[in-house]
């Protein structure tokens, strides 16, 4: 299948898969299980990856076959006039009476036959290419897996993305609603003549200052729909709900060196890499096979008749066997050429590897350092959080008394909104950080939480 048509049918199924996705029922809110399904169900990385393998199933069918018998039927209907005996150069040295009697005329020759070719000996090269495709074929298998990961992050981290989103808007709603019931304290305290109206404008100004907040907080909700409602292939428009909010799941880590150890086996990342550094080896493998000697069988069956009632007569039977060898003796460096190019390719999958496995420990290192240090994020935000609410709650309870000012409780739900927000983004990155520590570790993303 060409490039061309393979992105066509990918379009179609794509298209196909969008229209369905806008008559789906999205009244019922999502999970995180059923958002990864739907996405690696639908989306383009995974189906191109899908269809990268069949197309390998194929080639390693048509490879294999060079190895079998090909039968194949030849046949011709002739009608043809020649007279090149009479342009022979000893024509004029055949007796007059033949001469007279050799004039070319017009005839018919029918003739067909079937043909089969078997190849005997190739110097290991059809053995060779078998293996080298059922290799590519393994590296497509964990390029899917690969591709099926890579996804399921992509939605883990676009559905906290959303919750997140979800999370930060109500903060900011109940900061302006906090506001709007000061303002409103505000009012009655200078109506019944305890407060200034310094205060109250105060009050509007700070209440009013939250709009442009909440406003930027649903364009983030609506922007974090939309990424999602992207990966699992539904109208970006699309409201789609989800179920579940941003919680604190922790989870035991076993040690760094076991979580690399694990990565080095299970990354289908680096098994392709390390099936592109076999793949190199074999076509060495075949570069130094060029040039050797190959020998195949053909035998040929059939008749050969002018006249068509003669076909299927013994007399007018045809058939031939034959083995033919060939030795090439000089190929102006054509295989030396192969063979440099096969070595390099070698020494650059070795290259390769190498630099994925480094690259890989990093990312676990770095997932992990990165948890750790969420982890105690949270620790200390639930602390702020907790000071912050009882901050407020005393500048509030002062307020009525006319021990603070607006300012002082404006500062204590300032404060209490950054509390929440910095516990809300540590818990953000802590179940990110998890996730990549398990994407880098080569462990299923839902893992312990309803997904194998």
């Amino acid at each position: 299948m060409s490039v061309l048509t393979r992105l066509l049918s990918i379009s179609a199924v794509a298209l196909a898969l969008l229209a369905s996705g806008f008559a789906q029922d999205l009244s019922q809110p999502l999970t995180l299980e059923e958002a990864i399904r739907l996405a690696l169900e639908r989306n383009p990385e995974v189906l191109i990856a899908d269809d990268q393998l069949a197309e390998l199933n194929g080639k390693i069918t048509e490879v294999r076959s060079g190895a079998f018998p090909q039968l194949s039927f030849q046949g011709f209907g002739l009608r043809m006039r020649d007279p090149s005996i009479l342009n022979s150069s000893s024509f004029d040295k055949v007796p007059e009476e033949f001469r007279n009697a050799l004039v070319p005329r017009a005839a018919n020759l029918f003739d067909f036959a079937a043909v089969v070719r078997q190849p005997l000996y190739t110097a290991g090269k059809v053995r060779t290419a078998v293996k080298l495709a059922s290799e590519g074929q393994r590296e497509k298998e964990d390029a899917l897996e690969a591709a099926r990961r890579r996804v399921a992050f992509k939605v883990f981290q676009a559905f906290h993305d959303l919750l997140l989103a979800q999370e930060n808007l109500a903060v900011v709603r109940e900061t302006y609603q906090q506001r709007q019931k000061h303002l409103e304290l505000a009012k009655s305290r200078f109506a019944n003549g305890v407060a200034t109206e310094i205060d109250v404008l105060r009050s509007e100004v700070y209440l009013a200052n939250t709009e442009p907040d909440i406003i930027r907080a649903e364009n983030g909700v609506r922007m974090a729909r939309s990424a999602l409602n992207n990966l699992i292939v539904v109208d970006l428009a699309a409201p789609t709900q989800i179920a579940g909010r941003l919680e604190y799941r922790p989870w035991p880590v076993r040690d760094l060196d076991e979580l690399e150890r694990a990565a080095m086996e299970a990354r289908s990342e680096i098994q392709v890499a390390r099936h592109q550094l076999e793949e190199a080896r074999l076509l060495l493998a075949l570069a130094r096979a060029e040039n050797k000697l190959g020998i195949d069988l053909e035998a040929r069956l059939g008749y050969s008749a002018r006249d068509p009632k003669n076909i299927f007569k013994n007399d007018f039977s045809r058939w031939n066997l034959a083995v033919n060898f060939r030795l090439p003796f000089y190929d102006s460096g054509r295989k030396s050429g192969l063979v440099a190019q096969a070595l390099a390719r070698g020494r650059m999958a070795e290259h390769s590897l190498g630099q994925l496995e480094n690259g890989v420990k990093l990312e676990v290192k770095a997932a992990h350092d990165d948890m750790q240090s969420a982890s105690k994020a949270i620790s200390s935000g639930r602390l702020s959080v907790a000071q912050a609410e009882k901050v407020l709650s005393m500048m509030q309870a002062n307020y009525q008394y006319g021990a603070a000012t607006t300012l002082d409780v404006v500062d204590a739900q300032t404060a209490l909104t950054v509390a929440r927000n910095a516990q809300i983004n540590a818990t953000y990155e802590y179940e990110m950080a998890k996730a990549r520590l398990r994407l880098a570790s080569g462990i299923p993303i839902l893992e312990q939480e309803g997904m194998r």
